[in-house]
């Protein structure tokens, strides 16, 4: 009988991105275990269309009633998880799943949550030594250790896989919808920050879309498509305003039902430009091209929220060494314009 595993990164949309690189490892294994995760409803539609997820829990929240608190370890002990894999730790989920009696339960050797485990993995994720998503798939690897689950390769990108049918079917609905230039490059900026991350003004956006514009010349048309989360309308208005008053034709990326139509909207365009936010790490799982515009404070650095695209299709920008950590008026527009038009134009 395949083990059962319980996945859990119950916060945002991109910290639950920055998972799929784990979660692919764990159904990479032979034998293959059954991966069921635990995350909030606003991640939900992501995790149950996730290839890498046979099972989805909603997690009711630390405001959850105590009823609502109760039936969630009763929902977890009846399903008889071998092992609890918590990708962030918390006190309110390690007790969740000691109090159910997961046997295996491997988190983070972080703050004193980790009692409710017993096995620890020291990783001071702090010191932004490596990747995010690494660090989850060096969970995902001590687990697949403890359970003697063989994985004969870590996983690579695409962590979304798609057809190219479903790639072409994406960038049609698009082209059709925005009236966008057939044979123009799509590209998609989010100036919405989603109130977890910081990112370039209106003004530093539009600044750089006509730096892009004037370096290509016209030799490779793009079309400019602003995104915007259900919050954040005013501020793909504001850039769409700005650019027209810059003579610069900007469109709004038809609006999604839902997040995860969102996603695979994106699977259509060549390259998302966006602050460390939720849709660039859903690019980043689909292997789409992005350039990230990141704070250089050491918890929040490039190299720690790094895309999961290929090496190739990732460009990272944040303020030089002698501004202010989260000065992101400090960044040079002109490097980032240089190395987008320069993709683009290949």
């Amino acid at each position: 009988m395949a083990h059962k595993l319980l996945v859990v990164r119950n916060d945002k949309i991109g910290d639950f991105m920055l998972a799929w690189p784990a979660l692919a490892c764990l159904k990479s294994a032979l034998p293959t275990p059954h991966v069921t995760v635990l995350v909030p409803a606003y991640t939900a539609p992501l995790a149950n269309i996730c290839p890498w997820v046979d099972e989805v829990i909603i997690d009711p929240g630390r405001d959850a009633d105590k009823s609502a608190r109760h039936g969630l370890i009763d929902n977890i002990k009846a399903a008889g998880f071998d092992a609890l894999l918590t990708l962030f730790s918390t006190p309110r989920i390690g007790w969740a799943g000691w109090r159910a009696g997961i046997p295996l339960r491997v988190a983070p050797a972080t703050k004193w949550a980790q009692v409710f485990y017993n096995v620890r993995v020291r990783q001071r994720r702090s010191r932004s030594l490596k990747p995010e998503y690494q660090y989850n798939v060096d969970l995902a690897c001590e687990l697949l250790s403890r359970l003697s689950l063989k994985l004969s390769e870590l996983p690579s990108p695409p962590f979304w896989p798609m057809s190219d049918a479903q790639y072409t079917q994406q960038r049609n609905a698009i082209v059709e919808s925005s009236q966008a230039v057939a044979d123009g490059r799509l590209v998609v900026v989010h100036p919405g920050s989603g109130g977890s991350a910081v990112n370039l003004s209106i003004e530093q956006y539009t600044t750089l879309i006509a730096m892009v514009n004037r370096q290509l010349n016209d030799a490779m048309p793009v079309n400019w498509l602003i995104s915007a989360g259900p919050s954040e309308e005013r501020h793909a208005k504001a850039l769409i305003n700005q650019l027209t008053s810059a003579g610069i034709t900007a469109s709004r990326l038809p609006s999604s039902p839902s997040v995860a139509d969102f996603a695979f909207q994106l699977a259509g365009v060549d390259m998302l430009v966006a602050g460390s936010t939720g849709p660039l790490h859903i690019a980043g799982c689909l292997n789409i091209a992005t350039a990230g515009f990141y704070p250089a404070k050491r918890s929040a650095t490039p190299l720690r929220w790094q895309t999961c695209n290929s090496a190739e299709k990732r460009l990272a920008f944040s303020p030089p060494d002698s501004a202010d950590q989260q000065d992101m008026s400090a960044i040079d527009l002109a490097t980032a314009a240089q190395q987008i038009s320069a993709f683009l134009r290949g």
